[in-house]
């Protein structure tokens, strides 16, 4: 299978060529790999161009943006900005984060898999941070989803879902409308992909009401974000972090920010995330 995939990558001077070194390296390798340079400051562009003198099928897209590092917009945006520069030769296209580092059969387990249900429109591995030396299970979220970090998607279901959108939650509501199209998801936990930056660690205190947002753009409603903010900021750690959601719950819906799905989509979504919630609590009640 014809694999695409673009990285866009701001300030990522430490792990791109990590992350090269391991996509050069697959078994089966990619078609073609797009790194959108997005404002670095630092050696980024350097490295880069690095592998696409050897490469040909390594392109260097350089992208002017804010130097603030924010989820959602910012990262989508500059992934168009390498979107714009392919064909549309590809089955699968993917978007991956410039700080990861794939084993040597990643697209190759994930190729089988795209060919063995042609009613699966996403797949990925698991991402792994390294703790005391060891490298562990970044535990942010259910199995059954697949991080932003590492995005893939077959060709008919990307375009079903009108690619990419450009806010925070883009990487949950991919999921959501892959399944309104009746696309299957699925994870292998035998990919253990090595993510070299914790989630969110360097991300701008701008963001901290985003993820709020993105759950009434996703027509939750109050009390899906409610439960979803609660669950996420204990998994985190944090009681301020549900503050920051729900007051950002709040702002979008005084500021009547536009949704980022149709009202029939939001229907299925909240019917999906009750579903999941109700089938949650049961297997909790059922262990105790």
């Amino acid at each position: 299978m014809n694999f695409y995939i673009i990285i866009p990558a701001h300030n990522e001077q430490s792990a791109i060529g990590l992350t090269l070194d391991s996509l050069v390296n697959q078994s089966l390798k990619p078609k073609r790999l797009v790194i959108v340079n997005d404002n670095s400051t630092d050696k980024t562009q350097d490295i880069v161009e690095v592998y696409t003198e050897k490469y040909d099928w390594i392109q260097l897209v350089n992208s002017k943006s804010s130097n603030q590092h924010l989820p959602g917009s910012k990262i989508v945006n500059a992934f168009y900005k390498g979107y714009k520069t392919l064909d549309d030769q590809y089955d699968v296209i993917c978007k991956f984060d410039a700080d990861l580092i794939f084993p040597n059969n990643y697209l190759e387990v994930l190729s089988r898999h795209y060919e063995n249900n042609e009613k699966l429109g996403m797949a990925a591995g698991f991402c792994y941070i390294e703790k005391h030396n060891e490298w562990v299970l970044e535990n942010l979220t259910r199995k059954d989803h697949i991080r932003g970090a590492l995005k893939a998607y077959r060709k008919a279901c990307f375009l079903d879902i009108g690619k990419l959108k450009p806010s925070m939650g883009w990487d949950t509501v991919d999921e959501l409308l892959s399944k309104f199209y009746n696309w299957e998801i699925l994870t292998d936990e035998s990919l253990k992909v090595k993510h070299l930056k914790p989630t969110g660690i360097s991300y701008n205190k701008a963001s901290k009401y985003l993820q709020g947002e993105a759950m009434y753009k996703m027509r939750y409603g109050f009390t899906i974000t409610l439960i979803s903010a609660l669950k996420l900021a204990y998994k985190k750690g944090s009681l301020k972090l549900f503050r920051n959601y729900m007051s950002g719950y709040f702002k979008a819906k005084k500021n009547n920010m536009p949704y980022l799905v149709s009202e029939q989509e939001g229907v299925f979504i909240r019917n999906l995330r009750w579903t999941g919630i109700k089938k949650a609590l049961f297997q909790k009640n059922k262990r105790s």
